[in-house]
């Protein structure tokens, strides 16, 4: 029985930011009450809503945003915290966290057996399939509903997802619901 695509969510984009002059950890932490942790300094954003990491070389990692514009104004927003400019901040995507659900269960347990790109997370109690098509990982759970991690592309997700959900249908082991009438 063909499917529609699951509806894909994005929970998290990853995007860096280098500005023209490197943002200085320091000046956060004096000026913000940023906090320094290992080597990076931290600084949250209530709005817009983002967790800003400054690496060692000045560098703006931005991480809570769901896309890159959101991400884009809370970078934009330190900028202006710290009295400076925007003007040349360059960006760079990194990967997204994204989710999606079925909408029906699926049993778990026989995916190793099945496929072996999939090994059974204990920790998480769900399947984790390496997607090497797709360079992404899928945590699958048996109520039906997937998060992926270290992806490119929504797309990629999408793509992912589908193909997953055709070959988990081939082998049966998406759980038919029946409710009383």
């Amino acid at each position: 029985m063909a499917r529609k695509a699951p509806q894909i969510r994005i929970e998290n984009q990853l995007v860096r930011f280098t500005s023209p002059q490197p943002v200085e950890g320091q000046q956060l932490i004096d000026e913000l009450g940023a906090k320094r942790n290992g080597e990076y300094v931290i600084h949250i954003l209530k709005q817009p809503r983002a967790t800003m990491l400054i690496d060692t070389e000045g560098r703006i990692i931005v991480h809570g945003a769901r896309h890159k514009e959101a991400a884009r104004a809370a970078a934009k927003e330190l900028m202006l915290r710290l009295g400076r400019s925007d003007v040349g901040l360059t960006s760079e995507i990194g990967p997204l966290v994204a989710s999606f659900d079925y909408e029906r269960p699926v049993r778990v347990t026989e995916f190793e057996d099945k496929f072996p790109e999939a090994s059974y997370d204990s920790r998480l109690d769900c399947i984790r399939i390496d997607d090497e098509r797709f360079d992404l990982q899928l945590l699958l759970f048996s109520n039906g509903r997937g998060l992926v991690v270290r992806a490119r592309h929504v797309n990629l997700v999408e793509m992912a997802a589908m193909r997953w959900a055709s070959r988990i249908e081939e082998e049966k082991l998406f759980v038919e619901v029946l409710l009383p009438e």
